[in-house]
């Protein structure tokens, strides 16, 4: 019977969500921080980032128990690093998340949110210079593309 269950899962994350951004004097940060500073935390952390995985895949990737495995995911889902994306089912039929890092990536801040101001005319600059670049580059490979394709015929 559990052969009709999914074992697995064929979700990803979405990662089209917009940054959110941790500013060092906020309690969210230090959350993140304090949390992101246990090895084993942090390892999971670029595990799911890489891949979308159970406590139990966790658990046999990293060499820990699936408990500890379970105590550092409900810290990073408290940090709001990673969530729950989807459920699977053990060969025995126990059900079984699977984690995920957080659609919305984070940027931190090694400012206060005084600095707000400066902060968003910052990226709105490198926006201007990445924006400017990226069309160049298009232009280029469209160009190269074009020569490429009349020299071959």
């Amino acid at each position: 019977m559990s052969r009709l269950l999914p074992t697995g899962t064929d979700a990803s994350p979405d990662r089209g969500g917009d940054p959110s951004v941790l500013y060092v004097d906020s309690d969210q940060t230090q959350n993140v921080i304090s949390t992101l500073s246990s090895d084993t935390a942090y390892e999971i952390f670029r595990r799911l980032d890489e891949q979308p995985l159970t406590p139990s895949e966790l658990a046999d990737r990293l060499d820990i128990s699936v408990q500890n495995a379970s105590y550092h995911l409900e810290n990073l889902q408290e940090a709001n690093l990673v969530e729950v994306i989807d459920t699977c089912y053990s060969e025995k039929g126990r059900e079984m998340d699977i984690y995920a890092v957080t659609s919305d990536p984070k940027v931190l801040i090694l400012g206060s949110g005084n600095d707000q101001a400066s902060v968003q005319r910052a990226f709105g600059q490198l926006a201007g210079v990445v924006g400017v670049s990226a069309v160049f580059i298009a232009a280029w490979q469209s160009v190269a593309g074009l020569v490429e394709t009349l020299i071959g015929s």
